[in-house]
């Protein structure tokens, strides 16, 4: 899917459900999306205490089907999607020849033969042009992104949540598993996977679908104590899990090893595009390496801030905010190697002032932080 410069915004098939629910709307990656329903803090907390539910129809889907297809996927991405058997996911990632990353993904094995890749929304017709220019022979490639909407249901009552509607056996599918399940009367394909660093469920439905899926999963998330959450929520979350974000901490000037993903670079893998110098940096190290911040004074490390130590430049932030659970200025940032240390005392410039921080463990909602 490709967005025009001047465009028309894109809507989900939820959109009046969002209206009525009283959003507010942000433009993101060509989409009118609901940013927030409440208070950021309240849908936060939501996800974290109970479950929130976050319209993500925006999140491009990309099918390989056919007799190349896995060799297609083995390819294009890092990980080893050998490893992959029917209805279970991975992540990985999309990289050029040099290493830098064009997007990271989730890889779902449908059946033999039969992939999907569920990439970024601001990425989705670069990613398509990706795929179709290095599939193998073989490989039908096909972008059906206005096909699915897409329901991320978070948080430590999800699954119970989901287990009251639905036709499969939710409560034993494991991490980055998946089932097929009929919600509401629709059919659904069910991912145990997530973007805020809780357990949930990402929920593939027909665009006709969504409205009385997401109409069902409200109703039956009331007494679990379940709200609506939009893509401001999404940020928060993301940031205290230390999840990276395509555009802050990945980019084409960014390799998998900096960030910290060096575990979805398989080096078994004979060729896939990109192997060579990042499996060479995976060996030899890198000079900079992304870390999570915790300001230990009040103030917001924003994306471009600069990070000091005894005086100097060592880094710059990718992405923060301030923390609900903490109650404090949280981020991520890339420093050079040999300050990338937890417990490593550091300053962020934030405006004319240098407020102090530390490198500390992610996901930054451990307690010990």
């Amino acid at each position: 899917m490709t967005v025009e410069a001047n465009a028309p915004l894109a809507r989900s098939p939820l959109h009046q459900r969002h209206v009525a629910l009283g959003a507010r709307f942000t433009a993101f990656a060509g989409w009118e999306m609901p940013l927030q329903y409440r208070t950021v803090a309240e849908e936060h907390l939501a996800v974290r205490k109970a479950a929130g539910l976050f319209d993500v129809t925006h999140m491009g889907e990309i099918l390989l089907s056919g007799s190349g297809a896995l060799a297609t996927v083995q390819h294009v991405t890092t990980n080893n999607a050998e490893r992959l058997g029917p209805l279970q996911a991975q992540y990985s990632l999309l990289c050029r020849p040099s290493g830098g990353v064009i997007d990271d993904l989730l890889v779902y094995c449908l059946e033999a033969d039969q992939y999907l890749l569920c990439v970024n929304a601001a990425n989705t017709g670069k990613d398509f042009a990706w795929v179709r220019e290095h599939a193998v022979n073989g490989t039908q490639v096909i972008d059906r992104s206005r096909d699915f909407a897409l329901l991320a249901l978070q948080g430590p009552r999800a699954t119970d949540i989901l287990a009251s509607l639905a036709t499969a056996a939710v409560a034993s599918v494991p991490r980055y598993g998946c089932t097929r399940a009929s919600l509401a009367g629709a059919p659904t394909l069910c991912s145990r996977s997530g973007y805020t660093g809780e357990d949930g469920w990402e929920i593939f439905c027909s665009w006709h679908d969504a409205p009385n899926v997401w109409d069902a999963l409200l109703d039956a998330g009331k007494s679990f104590g379940l709200l609506p959450a939009g893509l401001a929520a999404r940020d928060t979350l993301r940031i205290e899990a230390a999840l990276p974000l395509y555009g802050h901490e990945l980019d084409e000037d960014t390799n998998p090893i900096e960030a910290g993903l060096g575990w979805a670079v398989r080096c078994e893998k004979c060729h896939f595009v990109g192997r060579e110098i990042l499996c060479e940096q995976k060996a030899r190290g890198v000079t900079r390496k992304l870390v999570a911040l915790l300001l230990t004074e009040p103030g917001i490390p924003r994306q471009g801030y600069t990070i000091v130590k005894d005086g100097k430049p060592v880094g710059v932030v990718t992405s923060g905010c301030k923390s609900p659970i903490l109650g404090a200025g949280i981020g991520l940032g890339y420093v050079a190697s040999a300050e990338a240390k937890e417990g490593n005392l550091v300053h962020v410039q934030i405006r004319h002032r240098l407020v102090p921080a530390k490198i500390v463990a992610r996901p930054l909602t451990r307690r010990d932080c």
